[in-house]
């Protein structure tokens, strides 16, 4: 990552919420405490009793087999090479940044420890090690059967492998075997509380696998498998649940890092529970991120509430013999801006930030379309409020549902010109000869629409994830660009499955900001004084938009 990007990732980084911390590798293996105790010694020479009564006390200093109440699980992150372990964390830590991602084997070569905290009191509750790919278990276990004692425990073994030339690094001896990543996983996962093994459902169960959870399970900690990109047709989870079986490990998860649903993590964290003794940190942690999540989802709303009030609030006045063309233009630019402030709002809160800036850029094109377009808006199954082909003016007019009780005097006296309803809304505008110029409830209804289809994108998005977001259509067989509703007058848009209301049934709010121009900063500039004006509505805006939510 460049330093323009890590400096753009501190200064905008939020805090509370999910505000995790990740910590500096640890690239240096003899700062391990295993590291200042054991001795290599030469391969296929067997240890002394001297040196394995040395390996037994570092054995039962550093390997934990409990939490004890109140301290912080430490959870180490285990697996083969390119099997999404990095991918995890950074979904569960809401971290675009944690680590580097590559669709490549052995990208993760050191450990690297994470935190997730308490966001209200900063406590830690849980320390993560994100740990380098297995790469050779079947050779590991190979070594492990001939260079030490059947007899022993599994960490006596480990611990000899441990103090081995092979298990030090290339660098340093000139050996035909160099297990050093392996070394790094096992040091950690004699440090931990216990570990998760990710498994990339779509491989095929191979011996490989099962060596590796072997070598696992002699480090005397509970171990879960957790099972990544579950969303792929060619998952294979079926047969990988046999093996872990007749391995006595049946208690599994599923937790896809770029398909991802909040309660997967949450069983996630109430499996892991079940394997402790003291479970207190976790239930804290599932708690607190619950209310999180919920309190994120509110302020979403809200996000989008006040961006729809602020656009129906908006209004220009023109003279009755005036061109409203350049203004409808600049009108149509303003909401466009306001719109793509409103997507990075949500973009922030979710902490996926600034595409220009992530390092997994978030495409948002599918989001951006120019909401006047007319078959934009004919794919949705949107008619407009005049019903007239005006091209560029299409799904910009006169709001005939602001017109309130003088709807008909309105119409009767203006009458449709161009795709637009003259809004001659009392008296005393006729005999001025003033317009007034809003957002239609069309655009309107596409844009309420369009924002709670990408909120509802990044609620089921992981952080690993670097696609582009797709829009998410309620219609099955809808498409963008392609109607699926009948062009005749007889569309039923009550019954419309893309919109989350028909666009002539505004809620009422929206219906009150026509009336309100004050509650627009795009009309009068005044961004914080408009923001309180409308904070009330925003909030009633917001319980509803909730009510209309496209998740099942």
């Amino acid at each position: 990552m460049n330093n323009n990007n890590k400096n753009n990732h501190e200064n905008n980084k939020p805090a509370g919420l999910f505000a995790d911390k990740a910590h500096e590798p640890t690239n240096n293996v003899s700062n391990h405490p295993s590291d200042t105790t054991l001795k290599p010694t030469q391969d296929n020479q067997p240890v002394s009793t001297e040196e394995l009564s040395t390996t037994k006390e570092a054995a039962a200093r550093t390997t934990k087999k409990t939490i004890a109440s109140g301290e912080p699980l430490k959870l180490a992150v285990v697996g083969h090479t390119n099997t999404g372990k990095t991918s995890i964390l950074r979904t569960l830590l809401r971290d675009v940044y944690f680590g580097e991602v590559k669709n490549e084997a052995a990208t993760t070569r050191h450990v690297e420890q994470a935190q997730l905290t308490d966001s209200r009191t900063g406590e830690v509750l849980v320390a993560l090690y994100d740990t380098p790919g297995l790469e050779d278990a079947s050779g590991l276990m190979d070594w492990l059967e001939d260079n030490t004692a059947s007899r022993r425990d599994g960490i006596e073994r480990l611990q000899q492998f441990l103090a081995a030339d092979v298990a030090q690094g290339s660098d340093s001896y000139d050996l035909p075997y160099d297990y050093s990543q392996e070394a790094k996983v096992i040091r950690q996962l004699l440090t931990s509380d216990m570990a998760i093994y990710v498994v990339d459902a779509r491989e095929p169960v191979l011996g490989k696998y099962k060596d590796e959870l072997a070598i696992l399970s002699w480090a005397a900690i509970p171990v879960m498998p957790v099972f990544n990109f579950t969303d792929s047709q060619d998952a294979n989870i079926d047969d990988w649940q046999m093996m872990l079986a007749r391995r006595n490990l049946h208690i599994s998860t599923r937790f896809d890092s770029v398909a991802f649903e909040f309660e997967d993590e949450m069983r996630l964290w109430k499996n892991l529970a079940t394997m402790l003794t003291h479970s207190e940190m976790l239930e804290q942690l599932m708690q607190r991120r619950t209310e999180d999540w919920a309190q994120i989802y509110d302020e979403a709303n809200i996000i989008i509430a006040d961006f729809l009030l602020n656009v129906a609030a908006f209004v220009h006045e023109i003279n009755d013999d005036d061109d409203p063309l350049p203004v409808l233009q600049q009108m149509q630019e303003v909401v466009r801006q306001s719109e793509r402030a409103m997507q990075h709002n949500l973009l922030n809160l979710y902490k996926f930030y600034d595409n220009a800036v992530a390092a997994t850029p978030l495409e948002l094109q599918a989001y951006q379309q120019d909401p006047f377009d007319p078959e934009l808006l004919k794919s949705y199954g949107i008619r407009t409020t005049s019903g007239a082909a005006a091209g560029a003016l299409l799904g910009l007019g006169i709001d005939a549902a602001a017109l309130g009780t003088t709807l008909g005097l309105g119409a009767a006296i203006g009458g449709i010109a161009g795709g637009l309803l003259s809004n001659t809304s009392s008296i005393a505008d006729r005999l001025t000869g003033v317009k007034r110029l809003y957002i239609d409830p069309a655009t309107l209804t596409l844009l309420a629409t369009r924002a709670l289809d990408l909120l509802t994108a990044l609620r089921h998005r992981g952080h690993a994830a670097t696609d582009a977001t797709q829009l998410l259509y309620k219609g099955e067989n809808s498409s963008l660009g392609t109607s699926t509703t009948d062009d005749s007058d007889n569309t039923d848009e009550d019954n419309n499955p893309m919109t989350i209301w028909p666009a002539h049934k505004l809620p009422s709010e929206l219906k009150k900001a026509r009336g309100k121009p004050q509650w627009s900063s795009l009309s009068s500039g005044k961004s914080e004084q408009a923001q309180l004006l409308r904070t009330d509505m925003a909030w009633s805006l917001s319980g509803k938009l909730q009510s209309y939510k496209h998740e099942s």
